[in-house]
């Protein structure tokens, strides 16, 4: 196989990467970011139904300034699960508003690759944000604080699907 074609195979897996993979919805905008209470994530957009259902699967690792943002169609209570995570997440539910509603802690499961544990919002949400487990509380971040979504995050809740 030319190193050309493995190139343009590659980099859109390594762009897909969310609940452990995503892409961008308009790279003009900028990098995906997400910023509450003082502290910005760069993030992995997760907007349709493969994209959110892979999430962080297979990571070993993620950086505390690191993220995957999910977006949804519309505001609803969300369920999420661990399917093939490796490391743990706090996952930040925010709604339409950009509130952050909840928050839980979601450890490794013993199988990853057969979760059993589910994690509610509790209460309606458009998004979600994951990152590193832990990342929430040392940066203060809590239920009611305000969410920025900026580059091509700001775009997420259009490509919802």
């Amino acid at each position: 196989m030319p190193t050309r074609w493995v190139l343009l195979v590659a980099f859109p897996a390594a762009a897909a990467v969310a609940g452990c993979n995503g892409k961008d919805a308009d790279p003009a905008a900028g990098p995906a970011r997400v910023r509450i209470a003082g502290n910005v994530w760069r993030v992995e957009l997760a907007t349709d139904p493969d994209t959110r259902r892979r999430g962080l699967g297979g990571r070993a690792e993620l950086a505390d300034d690191a993220g995957m943002l999910f977006a949804f169609p519309r505001e609803e209570v969300l369920t999420f699960y661990m399917l093939d995570c490796l490391v743990p997440l706090d996952v930040a539910f925010i709604s339409s508003d950009l509130e952050v509603v909840w928050i839980r802690t979601m450890p490794v499961e013993p199988d990853p690759a057969n979760p059993v544990a589910l994690y509610s919002s509790k209460f309606a949400a458009r998004y979600a944000l994951e990152a590193p487990a832990g990342v929430f509380t040392r940066r203060g971040v809590k239920r009611g604080d305000r969410v920025e979504l900026l580059g091509a995050a700001r775009n997420a809740a259009k490509a919802a699907r």
